[in-house]
């Protein structure tokens, strides 16, 4: 029988508080300037990641109305949400890219997972650069980004729409780029466009991960074609590939933070209003990632750490859209962290963003940690 995660000690909620980020205030945030002089020095470092469902509607024109002071004074501390009038709410599907990241404080690096962009569909990568560093409007103080696309190229398993599945976006602001990080990367044993590793100089490696959905549809051989499992097979090797990278990092002194979407709630508090058991290999599968992430001497050993940090505080990053808000929701969207960086303090701040608002277009809400890191290399 699973069993919930005990909170953490009154000591590490009460160090999350105390270094949670520093964000603009109302004047700053109008002016368009941007975050000063902590970023600049990159001693903590925010990282928000989101399953977004779909680029499309991020390309969009946006509609004005959504990016109002109201929106802007909204997001001025870690816990706070943004409410919307009516119209700015109806509005939302044309969201964009530049308005998340002007939002909430221009963050070192955005995860975009299920972007749903075909392999070679240069127009499509084209667009979203566009879109993130769009120039109408913004002050020449706010900061530019570099976009990394991973996308599908098994033509077995990701063939569906065109190509048009999967994939995740690395969407990395510039001056961290050029200062901290030392490549970004994809795996060789990821061709459905799900797996990209940036790595920084400081022996982090940051996973940007859209992990695999066991269902009962076949798992193909990405060379031959033939039948070879299905697909929650391959769910439960990923969490074994995975792992061992990560373990082959760990023995040259490299530390990880596997962010995205892990499509499993790990313990019977993370879904509403029940934790899913049927079918039954589902249960098998969440037991295999929290044997391989949590619990195994041979595994990772990994903390959870909206857990670690935040307790057996509920909230969800599941919302699927058909169905009322907060009626059916799940906490897929994970920080996973090696032990390293949680007993040397790294990682101070989590929040899950739970609002209808900010899930926009998507099925999923985006999450956001905090990391400091060394203050030089």
């Amino acid at each position: 029988m699973e069993s919930d995660i005990r909170p953490p000690p009154l000591k590490r909620l009460r160090f999350s508080r105390e270094h949670a980020p520093t964000f603009l205030n109302r004047e700053s945030r109008d002016r368009g300037t941007s975050l000063k002089p902590l970023e600049d020095e990159f001693s903590f470092i925010r990282i928000f990641s989101w399953n977004i469902n779909g680029i499309d509607p991020f390309l969009q024109k946006p509609i004005t109305s959504f990016f109002s002071s109201s929106i802007s004074s909204a997001a001025t501390s870690p816990s706070s949400t943004p409410t919307l009038n009516s119209k700015s709410l109806s509005s939302r599907l044309t969201s964009s890219l530049r308005a998340f990241l002007r939002r909430h404080s221009w963050p070192h690096l955005l995860c975009l997972q299920e972007v749903k962009i075909a392999f070679d569909d240069t127009a499509t990568q084209r667009a979203v650069r566009r879109a993130v560093n769009d120039d109408h409007g913004c002050s020449k103080d706010e900061p530019q980004y570099e976009i990394f696309f991973t996308l599908p190229k098994d033509e077995f398993n990701a063939r569906g729409w065109g190509g048009k599945v999967y994939g995740v976006c690395s969407i990395i602001r510039k001056d961290f780029l050029n200062e901290r990080v030392e490549r970004v990367r994809d795996v060789d044993w990821d061709q459905e466009g799900r797996i990209m590793i940036v790595e920084l100089k400081d022996k982090i490696h940051i996973w940007n991960v859209y992990a695999v959905n066991g269902t009962d549809n076949p798992w193909r051989h990405p060379q031959s074609g033939e039948i070879i499992g299905t697909r929650h097979d391959k769910k439960r090797e990923v969490h074994q590939k995975m792992v061992a990278d990560c373990r082959s990092a760990a023995e040259r002194g490299i530390s990880f933070l596997i962010i995205g979407d892990l499509n499993v709630a790990p313990s019977r508090i993370d879904g509403h209003p029940n934790l899913r058991t049927f079918p039954q290999q589902h249960v098998i599968n969440r037991a295999d990632f929290n044997r391989k992430f949590f619990h195994s001497d041979n595994g990772l050993r990994a903390i959870d750490v909206w857990r670690h940090l935040r307790g057996s505080e509920r909230k969800y990053t599941y919302f699927p859209r058909g169905k009322p808000w907060a009626s059916s929701c799940d906490r897929v969207d994970l920080v996973i962290s090696s032990r390293s960086l949680i007993d040397n303090g790294h990682v101070t701040w989590i929040e899950i963003f739970d609002s209808e608002e900010e899930r926009g277009p998507s099925d999923h809400v985006p999450i956001a940690v905090e990391v400091r890191l060394k203050a030089d290399l």
